[in-house]
């Protein structure tokens, strides 16, 4: 039966991935189809009913002025009043012609001349009017066919959306559908008493659930398997860069999810995902979004080859940015388990001062979340242990940059801190840092000293009490004031 249900689970999330991602495309295309539709036709009827408005407006305007009916009805008057004085002459001049004087026939030709020059002028102006008529009367008719055509596509347009509307309405519906039988799903897995344990990260992805107690690693390896196989990583990849807010958040909660296994960690390097949530963090203005980026690059920074990779890629600058700019103390918890992972890296101990990774451990501490303390008390375990690597092979001198920092304050004062795993993490560095007579005149004057010596003797924990005694005899500078100690404890 526990096998039948771990079965019917995930197929169950593996159909609500598919319903949910479905939902989304869809819901985006319609969107944006819609829109586009609607932009591209008021723009083309806008700019076609302006152009043709405003170029038939001039020419109607420009022929009234110049060219109007009544200027041709009076130059129609003229010339038939030309032409009547003009046979009336021919008629007179005939009848006449005989008594008149040579002289004045050379005259009454002149004018003859001057009238059928002046004729044969109005008549060509009225046919230059009558033909722009035309012209003017031809233009206007393609005007009022192209207007025609403009209202006929605007008409389409207008029953494109409406059908389009109806479309919407229809997935809406649909989407709606699919929304509530994705939440009848969740009820019943929720029914069902299984909940995500990621690693103690704090968020809580809505799909691929599992416990680990109950979870068939055969079962999880084969949907992880089925999942890349289908494409899925790839699609749940490509909502990173999503413009839907709880898309995008929805996708790094799976990442992050699929992140807490080391199996699937190499599939989504390889598939781009650390790249995309680097890419995510860098952008985003979201604290949310940032916390659960960096929960999944955190995950992802459990193994040595992926945190060259984060800090190849700019990680340690990212992470340190995030830090100083969230207020969650949440976020500050998960962004100090990233830097802790990186911290353990004795390759990247340089990058991780020069890209700000110590100074935004630094401001980590002003937090009062036992959470975060906790964190970072990890963080700087793990530097000082690789700092001490480092000064034993010789390739690290001088003091610990932790003192250098200004980190030494905040140990001292947590190495009796309440909370178990901040008072052991501190403790561990504590004696990392004793092992080097570089650091041995702070340590007595900030009072870390006095520390490690009372941890080699009250720590509840054996093997750090011998760690912390071993380091006390072995450092030559810290002989004279433990003699002095002992002299003040016995008088």
């Amino acid at each position: 039966m526990v096998k039948l249900k771990q079965k019917l689970i995930t197929k169950v999330y593996i159909e609500l991935d598919k319903f949910t991602m479905e939902y989304e495309r869809q819901q985006k295309e319609f969107q944006e189809d819609i829109e586009g539709f609607t932009t591209e036709g008021q723009h083309r009827i806008s700019e076609a009913q302006k152009g043709y408005s405003d170029s038939l407006e001039k020419e109607r305007m420009k022929y009234q002025k110049n060219y109007n009916k009544e200027s041709i009805k009076v130059l129609e008057e003229k010339v038939m009043e030309n032409k009547k004085k003009y046979e009336d002459f021919c008629m007179t001049s005939t009848v006449e012609m005989a008594i008149v004087p040579a002289e004045e026939v050379v005259i009454l030709k002149k004018i003859l001349q001057k009238e059928t020059l002046l004729r044969n002028a109005t008549e060509g102006e009225l046919n230059h009017l009558k033909n722009q008529m035309e012209e003017m009367k031809m233009l206007e008719a393609s005007r009022e066919s192209d207007i025609s055509k403009l209202r006929k596509m605007l008409e389409d347009e207008a029953h494109q959306k409406e059908k389009l509307k109806g479309e919407i309405a229809r997935l809406q519906s649909q989407l709606l559908q699919l929304g509530s039988e994705v939440g009848k799903t969740k009820q019943k897995c929720r029914r069902g008493g299984f909940e995500k344990v990621a690693g103690g990260l704090d968020y809580s992805p809505p799909f691929l659930v599992k416990h680990p107690q109950q979870a068939s690693g055969n079962g999880e390896e084969a949907s992880v398997a089925k999942l890349c196989e289908h494409g899925g990583l790839q699609k749940i990849l490509s909502l990173l860069e999503s413009e839907n807010a709880d898309a995008q958040i929805h996708a790094v909660k799976i990442i992050a999810n699929l992140a807490c296994e080391e199996r699937n960690q190499k599939k989504i390097v390889e598939a781009g995902g650390l790249t995309s949530l680097l890419t995510l963090l860098k952008n985003s203005k979201d604290e949310t979004t940032h916390r659960i980026a960096a929960s999944a690059i955190a995950n992802l920074a459990m193994n040595e080859t992926n945190q060259d990779l984060i800090a190849a890629q700019g990680g340690i600058n990212l992470l340190s940015m995030t830090a100083a700019n969230a207020e969650d103390p949440q976020t500050l918890r998960i962004v100090a388990g990233a830097i802790a992972n990186l911290f353990g890296n004795d390759k990247l101990q340089i990058k991780i001062r020069d890209e700000g990774g110590m100074k935004a451990l630094l401001g980590m501490t002003r937090c009062k979340h036992p959470d975060v303390h906790t964190q970072v008390a990890r963080a700087i375990a793990n530097f000082a242990k690789c700092e001490s690597k480092a000064s034993i092979q010789g390739t690290k001198v001088g003091r610990s940059s932790l003192i250098v920092d200004g980190l030494l304050p905040w140990i001292v004062q947590n190495a009796s801190n309440e909370v178990s795993l901040v008072r052991h993490d501190i403790e561990i560095a504590l004696c990392h840092l004793a092992k080097h007579e570089a650091n041995a005149r702070d340590m007595i004057s900030g009072g870390a000293m006095g520390e490690l010596v009372r941890v080699s003797r009250d720590c509840s924990r054996e093997d750090i009490r011998i760690l912390a005694r071993e380091t006390l005899i072995s450092n030559p500078a810290f002989q004279p004031e433990i003699r002095r100690s002992e002299q003040n404890n016995v008088e």
